[in-house]
């Protein structure tokens, strides 16, 4: 009996270690994860990286880029912590993360982005409705160009038309900045980028890709809506979306760490910096004497 006791506590002592052991090397501060992040956000999302990694020194973030659909099912898998999104959850996915996350409900809304409609500088077109949208995704004609199956830009305009991407028409080229730097070879096509691939104010790859697009007003009723900052804070643009971390992290380690950095006004600075919309605002005093 007494040999049996002795076991007991020295399996609860290697647990309780185990546990000191694993906090020790993986905590806000310290330690290694991977994020899993779409293309379309991926300049914003390494930003935020490389600016909390930049403020400890001892953490290592490895972002991968991966199609948003895909990083979904790795991070069910639980072959990540930590995933950035932009699209709703289906139901079925919801009840997925219910069953295999086993934790609250909580996405992370860190920025407002945008789904933009763009065409070669020369085009004469000026602007789309969203009628004019919705009837090119049911044309044999493909004149929307993806940056490709699986993608946020597809998912998101496709829940925008209470639509499954199978349902609708496209033509594909992969990756955003490949969709604007061959859309010049197809005049009469209508490529659709995320805001964050050209959002970045100083960045020269972004300014490049600027120059070299028109990106078109929408149409929606009797009125007419760019991708401004101003009308992201408020969502009036049609495809303004918010973009959010969730994590299977069940503990206050390297991923919520990050998470809260980037909901935070540190990290909420770097947004703006992307020129993006940060989603969390601050109040500014300032004081006069």
């Amino acid at each position: 009996m007494k040999i049996n006791i002795l076991a007991i506590l020295f399996c609860i002592i290697l647990v309780s270690c185990s546990k000191e052991k694993k906090q020790d090397i993986d905590n806000p501060n310290k330690g290694e994860i991977t994020i899993e992040v779409d293309e379309s956000f991926q300049s914003v999302t390494e930003a935020l990286t490389e600016r909390y990694m930049a403020l400890n020194p001892q953490t290592k973030i490895n972002l991968v880029v991966k199609k948003e659909d895909l990083a979904l099912l790795d991070f069910f898998e639980r072959k990540i912590r930590v995933v950035v999104l932009s699209r709703e959850l289906s139901a079925k996915e919801k009840e997925t993360f219910d069953k295999k996350i086993d934790l609250p409900w909580q996405p992370a809304k860190f920025a407002a982005d945008a789904v933009l409609f763009v065409v070669p500088k020369n085009s004469a077109l000026e602007s789309i409705s969203m009628d004019d949208i919705y009837k090119e995704l049911q044309s044999e004609d493909k004149r929307l160009i993806f940056d490709g199956t699986n993608s946020s830009n597809l998912n998101f305009v496709a829940q925008k038309f209470n639509r499954k991407p199978s349902e609708l028409k496209f033509s594909i080229i992969n990756g955003n900045e490949n969709v604007v730097e061959q859309l010049k070879k197809y005049p009469d096509k209508i490529g659709v980028i995320s805001y964050n691939t050209i959002s970045r104010p100083f960045g020269e790859e972004a300014e490049k890709l600027r120059n070299e697009v028109k990106i078109l007003k929408i149409k929606q009723g009797n009125k007419t809506y760019e991708p401004s900052l101003s009308n992201l804070k408020v969502m009036t643009y049609p495809f303004t979306r918010i973009l959010y971390f969730l994590t299977n992290e069940g503990y206050y380690g390297l991923g919520n760490g990050f998470i809260r950095f980037s909901c935070t006004q540190l990290g909420q600075i770097v947004v703006e910096k992307e020129g993006l919309q940060p989603y969390n605002l601050y109040k500014r005093e300032v004081q006069m004497r």
